[in-house]
């Protein structure tokens, strides 16, 4: 009996120490099952959070402008550009779009989406700061798994440059066209008035034929011009860069002009030291040089002078002055003259001659040696044009 009882305690020992053993096995499963259930909840919430700030940072860095609003058109999200466009500072959520954007125009797309899907290529101007800006936007209504409306997203485009760069077309157009219209003009008018009879007049027919002539010459010229600029604008013209005594180029350019200089007794002075030297091609430099000189010779006061000076720069650049002591150019007008056509005084521009282009030429021969351009000018106090160029 004791014996059986002794065998029955030791059967029941055993079986707590396995249930106690087995609760621990289970205990330590649970425990690891728990750690390696909340280490995958880390991980995920750690890349949810990365993969949110790479959505975030990618949102904020596009270049278009985005804005998402609810149902009730306020705004869920917006990234910078659209901050930037429309001069409101993220975040802007629970704005109206109205009160983000100031315009009703887009408040009134957005209405829209209520009964349309989406607009497509809406445009509109904004005006700040005595600026105009055009946008271009969609805008795409969001739908629940209802279908009912949740909410819509609006993509806005920039179309100022474009927009810009059009009004330079087309200014550029008008100019060429009148450029050319000038000359021919003049060019039928004589060739008629020979047809009718003034051939017979031996005088008549040579002043009309010199201005045939001298009106031809320049429709060349124009486009001679024309066509050197859009090669330098394609990067189509190769530099033949070689190391050029910078005083010698500068005289042959005064040597070309020296009648020109004489028929309004203007003083040509070359100031450049005979040591410095620059790396350029030297026929385009000598188109630089003599537009310039030109320049001055024409809108520098009769009988006055024309000096060009130069000094060595830091970093290798040299600096060359050409400058005149004519009526100087009017603030306001010293960030255009490099523009095609632009003309300060326009009458007396095309009194003078010349195609509207030459400072223009300047601008792009100089900046594809690498260089720098820039005028300097003061009411009755004449006028300096400074280039930079590399030394060698």
């Amino acid at each position: 009996m004791n014996t059986a009882l002794a065998l029955l305690a030791v059967a029941l020992a055993a079986c707590v120490f396995a249930w106690r053993r087995e609760c621990g096995r289970r205990a330590a499963e649970e425990a690891r099952h728990r750690a390696e259930v909340d280490e995958l909840r880390e991980r995920r919430d750690a890349e949810l959070r990365e993969q949110g700030q790479r959505t975030s940072a990618l949102f904020d860095r596009m270049v278009e402008g985005i804005i998402v609003v609810d149902a009730a058109g306020r705004i869920r999200l917006a990234n910078r550009a659209a901050g930037a466009l429309f001069g409101f500072a993220p975040p802007a959520a629970g704005r109206t779009v109205l009160e983000a954007t100031r315009h009703h125009e887009i408040a009134a797309v957005v209405a829209r989406l209520d009964n349309e899907p989406e607009v497509l290529e809406h445009e509109v101007r904004l005006e700040a700061m005595g600026a105009s800006r055009f946008l271009q936007f969609n805008a795409l209504a969001l739908r629940d798994a209802d279908g009912g409306r949740d909410g819509g997203i609006l993509v806005f485009h920039d179309l100022t440059r474009l927009r810009q760069l059009e009004g330079v077309r087309q200014e550029f157009v008008a100019n060429v066209s009148h450029e050319l219209r000038t000359p021919l003009s003049l060019i039928k008018s004589a060739a008629e008035t020979l047809l009718d009879g003034a051939k017979d007049d031996l005088a008549a027919l040579t002043r009309f034929l010199q201005i045939i002539d001298k009106h031809a010459n320049r429709l060349t010229l124009l486009i001679d011009d024309l066509l050197l600029l859009s090669a330098l604008d394609s990067g189509g013209i190769p530099l033949n860069r070689q190391p050029l005594p910078l005083r010698h180029a500068v005289q042959e350019a005064m040597d070309d002009l020296q009648i020109r200089a004489r028929t309004r007794n203007v003083v040509l002075e070359n100031a450049v030291p005979p040591e410095l030297v620059v790396l350029a091609d030297p026929d385009r430099l000598r188109q630089v040089f003599s537009n310039l000189i030109d320049n001055a010779i024409k809108y520098g006061r009769a009988g006055g002078r024309t000096g060009v000076t130069a000094h060595r720069l830091s970093g290798d650049r040299i600096e060359l002055a050409v400058s005149d002591d004519g009526p100087g150019i009017p603030e306001q007008a010293q960030a255009r003259v490099f523009e095609r056509f632009y003309r300060v005084d326009k009458a007396r521009s095309r009194e003078q001659g010349g195609t509207g282009l030459g400072l223009a030429i300047v601008k792009h021969v100089v900046q594809a040696h690498g260089g720098e351009v820039r005028v300097e000018s003061k009411p009755d106090a004449g006028s300096t044009f400074l280039v930079i160029l590399p030394a060698v």
